[in-house]
């Protein structure tokens, strides 16, 4: 089985929905494949993650209001619909459902109504904390040298990750790893500041320009998002965010 087809089967595996042929063709390939496995533990840390009550907020009262009220709208000129056809009758309840499904995930999910990142940072940050619960999952090539760091990927990649290290500014390179994120596969190197881990993932991007910092912050954790040379970056850690500015002047500065 072939990634691609594995991956358009990780959401129908989890779903419970693949025969047992079927499962056990994944899951082995899954056990031979870390960019494939890294796509499941992500598509399953991301569910575990909309799984929070705190995601979910119950409708206004007057929102339920004009709901009961549509509906009641719909029941007495039921008549008068039929005369246009059966098939239609369903339209207004229909209408009103989508309309509460959309306020309640607008009200849910703040960041989609200024960024179509949300998704991505929530996934991010999801992949950032399973490495450092996972330690043998944090690295995939241990190493402070970028020449060796850096090598690591060819072949495992279409692009080839810019790779330096800032021992000498205080944020040494500790290694790097493949992730899949955003619906491919990219590089992860990790780096470190004191005690704190900071996992910085690169891919390219289909914009020629650069792109200014832009910061967020999910679950306690610090995000930068940029885009230069033709690559996107994410920069994520429980380091304060006066240091992981710092720490994206030194890569932006070194692709200079």
């Amino acid at each position: 089985m072939i990634c691609q087809t594995t991956q358009e089967l990780i959401h129908p595996y989890l779903d419970g929905e693949l025969d047992l042929a079927r499962s056990l063709e994944v899951e082995q390939h899954m056990e031979e494949c870390q960019v494939c496995a890294s796509a499941y533990r992500n598509q399953t840390a991301l569910r575990s993650a909309f799984k929070d009550s705190s995601l979910y907020h119950p409708a206004p009262e007057k929102l339920e209001e004009r709901i009961r009220s549509s509906l009641r709208r719909e029941a007495k000129s039921e008549a008068g619909r039929r005369s246009f056809g059966w098939r239609w009758l369903p339209v207004g309840v229909a209408l009103a459902f989508v309309l509460l499904v959309a306020f309640v995930v607008w009200r849910a999910v703040p960041g989609l109504r200024s960024s179509g990142d949300e998704l991505l940072a929530q996934e991010i940050v999801s992949n950032h904390v399973r490495s450092l619960q996972l330690e043998s999952h944090r690295t995939d090539v241990i190493s402070s040298d970028q020449h060796t760091v850096k090598p690591w990927f060819d072949g495992k990649l279409d692009f080839a990750p810019p790779v330096k290290d800032f021992s000498s500014q205080g944020f040494p390179l500790i290694g790097g790893r493949l992730e899949y994120l955003n619906n491919r596969a990219v590089a992860a190197l990790i780096y470190q500041r004191q005690k704190h881990y900071i996992n910085l993932y690169i891919w390219p991007t289909e914009q020629s320009n650069a792109n200014g910092e832009v910061a967020t912050k999910r679950l306690g954790y610090n995000l930068l998002h940029w885009a230069n040379s033709g690559m996107n970056y994410w920069a994520v850690s429980d380091l304060n965010s006066v240091e992981l500015h710092e720490f994206a002047r030194l890569v932006q500065e070194a692709q200079l």
